[in-house]
């Protein structure tokens, strides 16, 4: 067990002059963008290490390597009144804006909303992806330390420091752990400007006020959890007793995936319900996990499972969302699964119908958002009318459609457009209309491509002397079918999205900032925990640097509206 109690005192952080304005020389740190996923060298790199990480996850697994750290679980129980608050925030370091609206919320001492004050948290719980797209030290200091420190710069006078736990998600985990180890992990200098950071591991149990644990587990590529985490939370739970309750964290809500791709994604959080905490005897009343870009709330008889990654990454669609889980589902092929209940679907943040108008969107997003995709797309065509004009003009109609040119075009296209579909393995149910939508992708752009030569024979340009054709084709041409190959594919995500296909891309590659959320939690003295889910609606995109505030107050200030709201009344768990 480790406690403050026990803790040696730890040497405050040495704090630099707060800064004069926005320049990344004055704040420490360069703030980013959104990330553009559709980005050519973004999806190709970001592609190549999801493969490595699922080829040679096991290799890259810092997991095991953790047994030789400090294997205590922490008390936080210990308070004045009995009484505690604390934050949950995931998926949080994508583009400054919306990450640091988010963690300018989080540090001010109170929130007032609906005539409440809910003081900051005393812990504050991250849920995993602090860091998009991949783990580095330079991206984790300008998409998350960075922000997070000019928030809340020092620990506020006169009261207990507040405590930062982080757990990794799939994007953390594209190093395998080795920059999230070093940022939250630390031994020495262990803070994030005015949290300190406490945790060894990846993974953590936190006792609370009023027989409440938080449990959260390290559960990455699916397949299992590792022998020194699951000895670690054994050990955590020979402390926990019927009498207590646990709010467990989890790196992605596996009750929707496993309700909507594959019915084994749950089987990983069952086994760790069934034989770590189930034998305790606890009440597990509360399943929090982020991944999926919005707040979604489940209710059952049991407990309530709540996916909240609205903490500054894009937008994820919530009209997808289905109306009632079975968890575990019914097809999953695990023998000693746990009974199998049903959860309603109770609140959705942003609603389904501002979903479906922001779906809509993708027409005007998709170009703007990502210029080098329209790029790389216009590219392909120009190539292929190319291919085809040349088949057009040489031999018989056998002879023109094996040219090699055009044959080599036509296989890069229906590759890469299935490959963008992500057609499941052939055991998942749904791996068929994957295939189709990606197939069915691939022949509408190259119908625009065989529309797009016919149009190019008709023009003079094709018959000017080389290399002026090639010219026109670059200058005009490409830049033209570019936009309408992009304009395509905004229409294929938008279509193929109401099938449960691409769905991540249909709002990823629109980035949208607004519509974030996190939770602040409050353990009552008489030990009932009540959930406040708390949305913005718009973020802020202007800031202006505060040079006289105090020390601890954010080094930088909205210089517009920047309002956040309860998503839906109090959620009171007893």
């Amino acid at each position: 067990m480790t406690d403050d109690h026990r803790r040696p005192a730890e040497a405050e952080p040495v704090v630099p002059p707060r800064p004069r304005s926005m320049d990344p020389q004055e704040i420490g740190f360069t703030p980013q963008p959104m990330v553009g996923w559709l980005a050519p060298l973004l999806l190709l790199s970001t592609g190549l290490r999801a493969l490595l990480a699922i080829l040679f996850g096991a290799y890259l697994d810092k997991r095991e390597l953790q047994n030789s750290l400090d294997g205590e679980w922490f008390d936080h129980s210990a308070t004045a009144d009995g009484e505690m608050w604390l934050d949950y925030v995931a998926d949080l370091g994508d583009g400054f804006h919306s990450t640091y609206s988010v963690a300018w919320l989080l540090a001010q001492q109170r929130l007032t909303l609906d005539g409440d004050e809910l003081p900051r948290g005393r812990l504050l719980l991250m849920g995993g992806d602090q860091i998009y797209p991949l783990a580095s030290s330079d991206g984790y200091e300008n998409r998350m330390k960075g922000p997070y420190r000019a928030a809340l710069p020092e620990p506020p006078p006169g009261q207990p420091r507040p405590t930062l736990f982080a757990l990794p998600g799939n994007h953390d985990w594209y190093d395998g752990l080795t920059a999230f180890l070093r940022l939250f992990a630390r031994r020495k200098d262990g803070h994030i400007g005015g949290w300190r950071t406490q945790q060894r591991r990846s993974y953590f149990a936190i006792k609370l006020p009023g027989n409440w644990w938080v449990f959260a587990m390290d559960e990455q590529f699916g397949a299992y959890i590792d022998d020194p985490q699951l000895l670690y939370f054994e050990k955590a739970a020979k402390n926990v007793g019927p009498e207590d309750r646990i709010i467990l964290m989890t790196p992605s809500p596996k009750w929707v995936k496993a309700n909507t791709e594959d019915p084994a994604a749950y089987d990983a959080t069952d086994y760790f319900l069934r034989t770590i905490l189930a034998p305790t005897g606890a009440n597990v009343r509360v399943l929090v996990s982020g991944d999926l870009h919005h707040y979604a709330r489940y209710a059952g008889p049991d407990r309530q499972l709540i996916t909240c990654g609205g903490g500054g990454a894009y937008l994820l669609a919530t009209h997808q969302l289905p109306e009632r889980l079975t968890v575990p589902p019914e097809e999953t092929l695990t023998r000693n699964k746990s009974r199998s209940r049903t959860y309603d679907l109770a609140t959705r943040f942003p609603s389904a119908a501002e979903s479906r108008r922001l779906s809509r969107g993708v027409f005007r997003r998709v170009p703007a958002r990502n210029p080098g995709f329209a790029t790389m797309l216009g590219l392909i065509q120009t190539l292929t009318m190319l291919a085809m004009a040349g088949a057009a003009s040489q031999g018989g109609n056998i002879q023109r459609l094996f040219t090699i040119p055009l044959s080599l075009m036509i296989v890069i296209v229906l590759g890469g457009t299935v490959l963008f579909a992500r057609p499941p393995g052939a055991a998942f149910h749904n791996h068929a209309r994957h295939w189709l939508f990606g197939l069915g992708h691939g022949f509408a752009q190259i119908g625009l491509a065989i529309l797009g030569t016919w149009v190019w024979l008709k023009v003079p340009a094709h018959d000017w002397p080389w290399p002026w054709p090639l010219v026109a084709a670059a200058v005009v041409y490409g830049p033209v079918i570019g936009f309408l190959s992009t304009q395509l594919c905004a229409l294929y995500l938008l279509i193929a999205g109401q099938f449960q296909v691409n769905v991540n891309e249909l709002f990823a590659s629109q980035s949208i900032e607004d519509h974030k959320s996190f939770l602040r939690l409050h353990i009552a003295a008489d030990g009932s925990l009540t959930i406040h889910p708390i949305g913005v609606d718009k973020i802020c995109r202007k800031w202006v640097a505060d040079p006289d505030g105090d020390p601890h107050s954010p080094w930088l200030r909205p210089d517009e509206a920047l309002a956040a709201h309860r998503i839906e009344p109090p959620i009171r768990v007893s």
